[in-house]
């Protein structure tokens, strides 16, 4: 079905007319920079304090910020084993099997759809240098059991905030527990610059290596300090050239940090009313027929998950064929298309893939549909109703 016809979309055009008044404005101002520069810092600042942390960098993508984390991780701990979910998107995995390291894959609790302490202890060894822990569709997955075991453990602790803008664990939001956390501000998410993501720490030494990697690994791009010591200890190379760090080229551009300043305003407005969503989804929705035992408290959800309480193929294919005649737009799994484990980038790797049965079972017999501020209570209560009645 062309994406025009659907009714109920996957993700909404969130970009308003004050959106488009502030990138005018900007691109009518006469002498503005567009590369990276003032609006980019700016943005980066006014994120900080909305999600409360000391430090954030704007790149050109989620994925990207996945990159820059998993490359700090192995600047401090070196290559080894990371614990991880399969349940999310491939640049959860995709950079930890580029650089080096072995993805030790663990299942979620249905829950939360993420990885418990629990499960985190069954496989975790000497080896373990770090954990990749993904808030799935905006559940928070984030407590201080976790925290402090990779404190006392000396393990990298990652946070893939990519769907849980404004989650919460306690007062805190998710993305301000790990050592690092990332952002996607794709096109539908819960802000968008378009394409962008950010990567966020209270640490600053990781602060200045996140910049070093966004930017080729050039010197001039960290704190002065940095730049100091390369010029005491490397007189023979240019400072303005100097490389600490096998780094990229993932900056983002100055229109893109305006969009997200614009958006940025409304950004606590869209997680209460994803929240007041995905309330109504699951109070509506049948739980003899359907999960509902979600949890709760601190989530700020992506989308709306339709998990089957048992296996039954033929109410499955009944669910897909309702959303289709309605017109309301759906994928299968989760957000990565279900479980990383069993996509054939990894065939060649062999890894350990076994004991995934809460994943597996979501790859088949989940789907999602769009949350988004623009829906109203009555379309949510109207498909509820016809889901419950197949």
């Amino acid at each position: 079905m062309p994406k025009n016809n659907f009714k109920w979309q996957l993700i909404n055009d969130s970009i308003t007319d004050s959106d488009k008044k502030a990138l005018t404005d900007f691109i009518n101002t006469p002498n503005q920079r567009f590369t990276q520069g003032e609006q980019v810092r700016k943005f980066e600042k006014t994120w900080s304090e909305w999600e409360g942390v000391k430090h954030s960098v704007f790149v050109n993508s989620g994925a990207s910020a996945n990159y820059i984390m998993t490359s700090i991780m192995k600047e401090k701990k070196g290559v080894g084993e990371v614990i991880v979910s399969p349940l999310g998107w491939v640049s959860d995995v995709s950079p930890l099997v580029n650089l080096g390291f072995t993805p030790v894959f663990v299942d979620v609790d249905r829950e939360s759809m993420s990885i418990t302490l629990d499960n985190i202890k069954k496989v975790v060894s000497d080896k373990t240098v770090g954990i990749v822990l993904v808030h799935v569709l905006g559940f928070n997955a984030i407590n201080d059991e976790i925290v402090k075991f990779c404190k006392e453990k000396d393990i990298f602790l990652i946070e893939d905030c990519c769907e849980a803008h404004g989650a919460t664990s306690g007062t805190r939001k998710t993305g301000s527990f790990g050592d690092v956390s990332n952002f996607s501000f794709y096109f539908g998410h819960h802000i968008t610059t378009i394409e962008g993501g950010m990567v966020c720490t209270n640490d600053e030494k990781l602060y200045d290596q996140a910049k070093l990697f966004r930017s080729h690994g050039m010197t001039r791009e960290a704190s002065s300090q940095v730049q100091e010591f390369y010029e005491r200890n490397r007189p023979d190379l240019n400072p303005l050239f100097t490389f600490a760090v096998p780094g990229y080229n993932v900056r983002n551009q100055e229109l893109n940090a305006v969009l997200g300043l614009e958006q940025l305003k409304r950004l606590d407005y869209n997680c209460d009313k994803r929240r007041e969503n995905f309330s109504n989804w699951i109070g509506g929705l049948n739980s003899d027929k359907f999960y509902t035992d979600f949890h709760q408290n601190g989530n700020s959800n992506f989308a709306l998950p339709l998990i089957l309480i048992k296996k039954d193929l033929e109410l499955f294919e009944k669910c897909c064929i309702l959303l289709e005649e309605e017109k309301v737009e759906y994928r299968v799994g989760t957000a990565g298309g279900g479980n990383q484990a069993r996509q054939p980038y990894l065939e060649k790797y062999n890894f350990i893939d076994d004991n995934l049965d809460n994943i597996d079972y979501i790859h088949r017999f989940g789907l999602y549909v769009g949350n988004h501020p623009e829906l109203n209570t009555q379309e949510i209560i109207n498909l509820c109703k016809g889901l419950n009645e197949l």
